[in-house]
């Protein structure tokens, strides 16, 4: 895995071993020697990573996390602090500013790319996130960076015996839920259920705490909960196997509870932040192919289900016809009666739509007030009756006028043609209008088939 990393430290020859000992690991490397430095390159360089000094003149590196972190544009860079310092008060100080971890030098190579290819595993899967987020929402601010609400989160324990899990569990931050499990299946149907964060024991002889990480990842409703994992403090292999398997961070023992508190924190936001930009996305991606007055499908979408019904008929024969319905008089209804009866008419024309056609049928508003209906496996006959269902519904019920309490009926007119092989959307979309105005001219409120056939 190659990335962009920015090497942050003030004095000449670190700067230089870390970027030789980078380089060779073949990442694309940039150093700053200041903190305005780190700032301004963490914009122009567009890093993965940033290995940030402690221990600067000026701006020191807690400053330099913190502005990173209140910044949108680099907040989402993952940040590994070094330092000459081991004291606790240094680590906590450096987890609570924002970084992602905290490693004192001299930094062994096995712990410092261990964390690397893990925070980057984690940086690609947010970064396609947010991309797939503003692709679909162009113009529209990613979710900010906030911290996890109190009292919300959900996290299970994992230990050998029950007396231990319990135990890690009272070490989590009180404005947690801690639910504790000796039993290891016990413990991956829990995360199953819902997590937030799963807090596993690593040094358990009693059980297998990485294939619980493992069934944690292979399954589709857990994978994306972030694993803290606790390890013994002088076993670095464990830690690079937890980190290459999955798990996010790594807490040693003994445990302090002030540092799992602030990895805990970490993680939460972390997992909140996802979760805001995939509901986004999802709810991005509704906007994106839903019209938001009736909540049928928009032109977008049912242009693109049409498109691939003509692919089916030419690929397998599979018949596929079309109907383009029109509110009568819509114009006069909404000059009549007002724009809020008009928008109450095409939301009950859609609600009757949906009620007459088969499920397999796709139905969208095409523009104002007209609507077009795909139905693939209908032949010409077929998509007649379906229409015909639709404009007998539409005009069985009159709506109500809220305001008023007026009797209003409402008719429709249709138009509906049968795809010919190697005909496109927009030619069988015409054939179907034609049709329409057809109807129209007949004196509205009737179905007609196209005429003209497709040559």
């Amino acid at each position: 895995m190659t990335a962009r990393i920015l090497v942050v430290d003030d004095i000449q020859t670190n700067r230089r071993l870390l970027e030789g000992r980078l380089s060779a690991e073949y990442f694309e490397v940039a150093t700053a020697a200041s903190g305005e430095d780190c700032l301004r390159l963490a914009r122009e360089f567009a890093p993965d990573l940033i290995l940030l000094d402690v221990m600067m003149p000026g701006m020191n590196g807690y400053d330099v996390c913190r502005r990173l972190k209140g910044d949108a544009a680099t907040a989402h860079i993952p940040v590994v602090m070094i330092t000459a310092l081991d004291q606790r008060e240094e680590r906590l100080s450096g987890l609570q500013a924002g970084a992602d971890e905290f490693l004192t030098k001299p930094v062994d190579d096995v712990a410092l790319f261990a964390r690397v290819r893990s925070l980057l595993r984690l940086k690609l899967v947010m970064d396609e996130l947010r991309q797939r987020q503003e692709r679909v929402a162009e113009g529209e601010a990613p979710p900010a960076h906030e911290p996890a609400p109190e009292g919300s989160a959900q996290v299970v324990v994992a230990a050998g015996d029950d007396r231990t899990a319990q135990r890690l569990a009272a070490k989590l931050p009180s404005y947690v839920k801690a639910r504790a499990f000796g039993d290891p299946a016990a413990a991956t149907a829990a995360a199953r259920e819902g997590a937030d964060m799963v807090l596993i024991d690593l040094t358990s002889a009693k059980f297998d705490g990485l294939r619980v990480v493992a069934r944690i990842r292979s399954e589709a409703a857990s994978r994306n909960i972030p694993i803290l994992a606790v390890i013994d403090a002088d076993n670095a292999q464990a830690m690079v196997r937890a980190l290459d398997m999955g798990v996010n961070d790594v807490v040693c023992r003994p445990i302090d509870a002030g540092e799992i508190a602030a990895r805990t924190a970490t993680q939460l936001r972390r997992k909140r932040y996802a979760d805001q930009l995939r509901d986004r996305l999802d709810e991005s991606l509704e906007m994106a192919f839903t019209d938001a007055l009736t909540g049928l499908p928009n032109r977008r979408y049912v242009m693109a289900r049409l498109r691939e019904g003509l692919e089916g008929l030419d690929r397998d024969g599979e018949a596929v016809s079309v109907a383009v319905l029109d509110i009568d008089r819509f114009k006069q209804i909404n000059d009549t009666y007002g724009h809020q009866a008009g928008d109450r008419v095409l939301q009950g024309m859609a609600e009757r739509m949906g009620a007459a056609l088969r499920a397999a049928d796709v139905a969208g508003r095409f523009g104002g007030e007209e609507f077009l209906i795909v139905m693939r496996g209908a032949d010409e006959a077929a998509a007649l009756e379906a229409a015909e269902r639709v404009r007998a519904a539409l005009e069985a019920r009159p709506f109500i006028l809220r305001e008023t309490g007026e009797m209003l009926t409402v008719t429709l007119s249709a138009g509906v043609a049968q795809a010919a092989p190697g005909e496109t959307a927009e030619a069988l979309i015409a054939r179907a209008d034609a049709a329409l105005y057809e109807a129209k001219a007949a004196g509205r409120n009737r179905v007609m088939a196209d005429r003209k056939k497709a040559a």
